[in-house]
């Protein structure tokens, strides 16, 4: 028996690739499915099943494709309303993957098709349970994403009965495998691992304690943020179908002279995304483009999906050897729209002759040393409402950056100040600044190390929850 966990950290999300005895399974595939294909061949496996746990809303998912390539059956729980093909499981039924029972639980909540799937290992005992987004570490799944006709408070009180009746009488020593880990949005509070057991959640998850089901409902849907934009969309995706990524490599993995890169940005309405690293972006980048960057701990996919809408043509400035990685990563939010990339990248574009922009950096003393004598010193902190609440610069207006693809809110901001634009730790405010040099505005400084740094500096005040420190 082989169980292993694909976690990718970028988006939270984890699909899991099961084996035995010639036989395999995978749960929840992200878009890019060759992954999995390429492990049962290393492994000699044959892929009978492709199980999913429900229509996900922060990623497209690799169901259809990797059923296209490999001809095993999509499965579903019941309830599922799908635009093709799948095999609906009824609750309770049982699937065999080898020497390997798993076992097809209904446990609406999240959504009303969601559905957990509990192997039973060789010797035909629970092992563990693959919980998509009904049980996380230290969490549930939200029931405001994908709701149907419900409100939130009916789907929680369907949750309520998922936990009581299918959840907690589970074992205490069955794994739990959540399809998300700490960053993701389809909770409100995920814990830092990426699996549990069934025992340490029953002692530590909040919505595992014994509540009445109406306390349930209210602790389940008080303190819901904002879910990002995209993901009505990647849900309608999921259930309606999409363009397999081969063909999306084929109209968007195309290298672009400055020429044709200038001629497609000048004919349309086309936009630029830079996915180099924020602090190489700041030193130079081409006009008009918005900073995202693509490294392995960005969440990259996810601020795309919430600041570019999904069905924008892009053209893409990438690292050399990076086009590729720019735009699987993209698509697996559904944003496919790409029509190729800069030719060598921004080096090209520089040595060309063209005219470029950029970003002035600058560290948290330097901002501490303009506080006193810039009466047009403008602090923009662009973390999110709950960050900002535990603690911030005094005076600082905090403008999330999830609200600055709204170009309304853009134009809210003085652009006769001076703007100190800072995040957490950097990267965030790096596509801040490139929004709002868009849409015009030049005189803005990026704080280098963000509000970690800046807490620490001498000059600049920092308001606590009941108190200023100086």
């Amino acid at each position: 028996m082989e169980i292993k966990q694909l976690y990718t950290s970028c988006l939270s999300e984890a699909a899991y690739f099961i084996a035995s005895e010639g036989e395999a399974a995978v749960i929840d595939p992200l878009r890019d499915v060759d992954t999995y294909i390429q492990m049962a061949a290393e492994q000699g496996v044959k892929i009978k099943y492709i199980f999913e746990t429900h229509f996900h809303a922060d990623f497209v998912s690799g169901h259809i494709e990797l059923a296209q390539k490999t001809g095993a059956p999509i499965v579903y729980g019941p309830d599922t309303e799908a635009s093709f093909k799948i095999h609906m499981a009824k609750d309770g039924e049982e699937f065999m993957v080898g020497k390997l029972k798993i076992k097809a639980l209904h446990t609406p909540g999240h959504t009303l098709e969601s559905t957990c799937y509990l192997l039973h290992d060789e010797g035909g005992a629970p092992y563990c349970i693959f919980t998509g987004d009904t049980l996380f570490v230290g969490d549930v799944g939200r029931p405001d994403l994908f709701s149907g006709n419900l409100t939130k408070e009916e789907l929680a009180g369907k949750m309520y009965d998922t936990l009581q009746n299918k959840i907690k009488p589970l074992n205490d020593n069955i794994i739990v495998y959540p399809a998300h880990g700490p960053g993701s949005s389809c909770g409100k509070a995920l814990g830092p691992e990426t699996f549990s057991t069934i025992g340490v959640q029953k002692a530590t998850n909040y919505a595992l304690k014994d509540m009445t089901k109406e306390e349930f409902i209210k602790v389940v849907t008080t303190g819901l943020n904002t879910p990002p934009s995209y993901f009505p969309e990647n849900a309608r995706i999921n259930k309606e179908g999409y363009e397999s990524l081969d063909e999306v490599f084929k109209k968007s993995l195309l290298p672009l002279s400055v020429v044709d890169f200038k001629k497609i940005v000048n004919d349309g309405d086309v936009w630029i995304l830079d996915t180099r690293p924020a602090a190489v972006f700041t030193s130079g980048f081409v006009p008009g483009s918005i900073s995202i960057g693509v490294g392995p701990n960005d969440r990259y996919a996810e601020w795309a999906g919430t600041l570019i809408p999904n069905k924008q043509a892009l053209v893409l400035v990438t690292e050399p050897g990076k086009e590729k990685e720019s735009i699987t990563r993209l698509a697996r939010v559904g944003i496919d729209n790409v029509q190729g990339y800069l030719d060598g990248g921004y080096e090209t574009w520089k040595n060309s002759g063209e005219e470029i922009d950029m970003i002035i950096d600058i560290e948290p003393d330097e901002l501490a040393m303009d506080i006193p004598h810039d009466n047009l010193l403008e602090i923009i902190d662009v973390r999110k409402p709950a960050e900002f609440e535990t603690a911030h610069v005094k005076g600082a207006i905090n403008i999330p950056l999830d609200t600055l693809a709204d170009p309304a809110n853009i134009a809210m901001i003085d652009d006769e100040n001076n703007l100190y634009v800072h995040c957490a730790g950097g990267y965030r405010s790096v596509i801040a600044a490139s929004l709002l040099k868009r849409q015009g505005y030049h005189n803005l400084r990026n704080v280098l190390g963000g509000f970690s740094k800046m807490k620490e500096e001498k000059g600049i005040p920092v308001v606590f929850p009941d108190s200023v420190k100086v």
